[in-house]
């Protein structure tokens, strides 16, 4: 059975990532990349799915783990009264598609035991294992194969797993490489393990390191930017929202998704992240991989896109897994490709101003793009669609998605008076026309989508209901942090979203809003927006404790996933989330700067002239 969600750890190459259990178990990698089929899955099933498990032999050992600092390379410590051993996995950066597994004896001697269970296509395929002439271990199926190799003993066992038992004492060092590659060709070439763990290590200690911002939380602000960097598909620039499928929002239930691709909405957070905090090239290929994406009719661009900008991405559900927990079903590919929302227009143009102002040099191509883009929003502004959260109840004038069809033609307009009209000739925007449809859309949703009784936004036209993503609100510039209708809305989800704490997306109980039984834990992101809005309200202390305690149910090793349950007291959702880490660290550094995010964001502020570090306290 799968450990609980925070009991693992990512380790990743630049194209795929695995995750390493407390235990020494992988029990989740897909090769060889990250929206391939899994050869681990026993996250979402049992052993029976593939798992790789590397543990001292005899139970009773104490347990530590760690990452090296500024690195995603993971340091597992075991010990005993006999002796005491180092595991060390990484997966080489740049080099193929390996996992490392490096085993070393540090104090007197221990007892050790490796079990691998290879189940490709999600677990459904028991592959034919051999020897090559080299006696390296082969495992093939259809078109995988993996090759292990090893200075350890290997045998077979009766449950079609490769089993090696070996006793480590000071000094000893065994290896072992599992490397994937195609079975019609040769197989992958052999590579040197230390010489590999001393360039990947310094890899990414050599990335962090350029993060050179002083906040309160630095740790933790460098741990979420590597986890960011670890989603990052290399060849393409492409962010997936999360390595894993179909981990639950609510234990036992329904809500299980597949996150192993690229969503527009995540687009401006992202590239704040990236840009505030220095990495320029990752927001610049990120920029890039969105104009990629939307390039084409602008009818058809969707909310998200695979790794490589791919658009087909069908929804199947994979009946032989019992899925985490007895969370069923367990899905591959996302269905929600194909369902309209408004609120990607803003987030891609938000995106592009944002790195406009900058000082990131103009694509032409993605000017191109936005004019098509913006011309199609004229008309598509004034229809329903599915909203940020991707419901499957039916369409609805989200209030949210309104607001950022605003931003849009926002965001549009100033960048032409930023650029200039001489910089987008021949073509010359109808900068009247697009101010004329913005305060149009400004007026209706202040209209439509405020309910005087509550003193709040709503969800959607006519609704009682509230919804967390209310709170982007002032973020987006479209009314001042102080207005009274912000300000009360603030108030209101405190009132009626707040759980223990943590804020809801939207009220699960008593609502047919997103078509789906059961609840779900909170939405970790909006819980950041909260406290995003009490920084500019000058509530400086209660968003600091926020900070605090949305920091404290990340693992021991920084990371944390989508949701929590607030009840159960458990991370839930797929794992690790990068929405989630990015808007970490944006509020790490709106409250270190000790600016209010509606100026940030919604103003267009050049953040190379706020002064990084600073205290709120000094203001």
């Amino acid at each position: 059975m799968a450990g609980r969600i925070e009991d693992y750890a990512l380790i990743g190459d630049g194209r795929t990532a695995a995750l390493v259990g407390r235990d020494g178990s992988i029990d989740w990698l897909c090769m060889p990349r990250f929206d391939a089929s899994a050869l681990f899955a026993s996250l979402l099933g049992t052993e029976e799915h593939g798992f790789w498990k590397l543990a001292p032999a005899a139970e009773g050992a104490q347990h530590s783990w760690r990452y090296r600092t500024g690195s995603l390379v993971l340091e597992t410590t075991h010990k005993t009264h006999e002796g005491e051993v180092r595991v060390t996995d990484f997966m080489p950066v740049g080099d193929g598609s390996h996992v490392i597994r490096l085993v070393e004896g540090v104090r007197g001697r221990m007892a050790m035991r490796m079990d691998l269970a290879v189940r490709f296509d999600y677990g459904s395929a028991v592959p034919w294992v051999s020897r090559s002439e080299l006696g390296d271990l082969r495992a093939i199926s259809g078109p995988h194969k993996v090759v292990l190799r090893t200075n350890a003993p290997l045998r077979g066992s009766t449950h079609q797993t490769t089993v090696s038992e070996f006793t480590v004492y000071k000094g000893d060092a065994i290896r072992f490489v599992l490397s994937y590659g195609a079975s019609h060709e040769d197989d992958p070439p052999p590579i040197e393990p230390r010489r590999w763990l001393d360039a990947t290590n310094r890899f990414w200690r050599d990335w962090s390191s350029r993060c050179t911002l002083k906040t309160p939380w630095d740790d933790i602000l460098r741990r979420s930017l590597l986890t960011l960097k670890a989603l990052i598909y290399q060849p393409t620039g492409g962010i997936v929202a999360a390595p894993t499928t179909s981990l639950p929002e609510d234990l036992g239930g329904v809500r299980n998704w597949d996150y192993r691709f690229c969503w527009l909405r995540d687009s401006t957070f992202t590239l704040l992240a990236l840009m505030d905090s220095g990495y320029i090239d990752e927001a610049r290929a990120w920029r890039d991989w969105l104009t990629r994406a939307v390039a084409g009719n602008p009818e058809q661009a969707h909310i998200l896109y695979g790794i490589a900008g791919e658009r087909l991405l069908p929804e199947i559900e994979l009946d032989w897994l019992p899925g985490y927990e007895n969370s069923k079903p367990v899905r591959v590919g996302n269905a929600a490709v194909s369902q309209f929302q408004l609120d990607v227009y803003g987030e891609l143009f938000d995106a592009l101003f944002q790195a406009r102002s900058r000082g990131m040099a103009e694509d032409k191509e993605g000017l191109r793009v936005g004019q098509a883009l913006i011309k199609h929003l004229e008309r598509a502004w004034r229809e329903p669609d599915e909203g940020i959260w991707e419901v499957r109840g039916g369409r609805r004038h989200f209030v949210h998605s309104k607001v950022m069809a605003w931003v849009a033609f926002d965001r549009a307009i100033r960048s032409v008076e930023m650029m200039g009209v001489d910089a987008l000739r021949p073509t010359e925007p109808p900068l009247a026309h697009w101010r004329t449809i913005r305060d149009e859309i400004h007026a209706e949703v202040c209209e439509k989508g405020f309910d005087a009784d509550l003193n709040s936004f709503v969800q959607s036209y006519g609704s009682k209901a509230l919804d967390a993503s209310l709170l982007l609100i002032a973020h987006m510039g479209f009314l001042p942090q102080d207005d009274p209708r912000v300000v009360g809305t603030v108030a209101a989800v405190e009132k009626h979203l707040m759980r223990d704490g943590f804020v809801l997306r939207y009220e699960t109980e008593n609502q047919t809003t997103d078509g789906l039984p059961g609840n779900e834990g909170a939405f970790l992101p909006c819980s950041f927006w909260y406290a995003d809005n009490l920084i500019g309200l000058g509530r400086c202390e209660e968003a600091r404790a926020l900070i605090e305690r949305l920091i404290g149910i990340c693992n021991d090793l920084g990371l944390v996933s989508e949701e929590y349950d607030v009840r159960a007291k458990r991370q839930v959702g797929n794992f690790p989330q990068a929405f989630t880490h990015v808007a970490l660290v944006n509020t790490i550094l709106n409250y270190s700067r000790a600016i209010g995010p509606a100026k940030e964001r919604g103003s267009g502020a050049d953040a190379s002239e706020s002064r990084v570090g600073e205290s709120i306290a000094a203001h």
